[in-house]
């Protein structure tokens, strides 16, 4: 599966990592094949500044990728990335492009800012709860869960909760024994009981 990452500038740099490293272990380990290709995606595909001036270099722009199974969008400060109307348009293309569609922590705000998530329970980092539910009514806004998972649409907790969906991901995709193995590898505890799924 070809999983792309979205990063912009001051995107959280564990959102992106965290997903980034799940996925490359899980194919590291997995010994029948290789389930993942993971890469990260930026606007242009240039450098872009992370959190605290993390710099980060795309192997994508959103101009150039291969075709998705999964787009992953990270969160972070977002209030500038979601006044951008190409950004939003590629995030609804690759939507209905794409099987599954996914976002850490505050990168859910671009997802429903691009109309992706409607009518959903969704959740998203914990000082973002309230506006997230004040902003798109017709969402249905979970404080509770570290991921939820909607079908086609997954949603993550703040930061690290990015890992727990990923290794979700990886039992949803693959197998639960791929994803315990590579919870082990990471030495993560991983409790795969602490998401919702409808």
């Amino acid at each position: 599966m070809n999983i792309g990452i979205y990063i912009y500038d001051n995107a959280e740099v564990l959102d992106f990592s965290g997903p980034f490293e799940v996925f490359t272990t899980a194919s590291r380990v997995c010994t029948d094949n290789d389930p993942f290709k993971v890469f990260l995606i930026g606007e242009t595909g240039n450098t872009v500044k992370a959190r605290a001036g993390f710099s980060v270099n795309p192997t994508y722009g959103i101009g150039n990728h291969p075709k998705l199974d999964v787009l992953m969008v990270a969160g972070g400060y977002h209030y500038d990335e979601i006044k951008k109307q190409n950004v939003l348009d590629w995030i609804a293309m690759q939507a209905n492009r794409s099987e599954y569609i996914a976002s850490i922590c505050s990168g859910a705000w671009l997802l429903a800012a691009a109309g992706i998530l409607t009518n959903l329970n969704v959740t998203t980092h914990w000082e973002d709860i309230e506006e997230l539910q004040s902003s798109y009514p017709d969402l249905n806004v979970h404080a509770n869960a570290r991921w939820i998972d909607e079908g086609k649409h997954i949603t993550s907790a703040g930061i690290s909760a990015g890992i727990d969906m990923s290794l979700h991901l990886v039992k949803k995709f693959h197998n639960l024994k791929l994803a315990l193995k590579t919870a082990k590898q990471m030495e993560y505890d991983w409790n795969p009981d602490l998401g919702i799924m409808k």
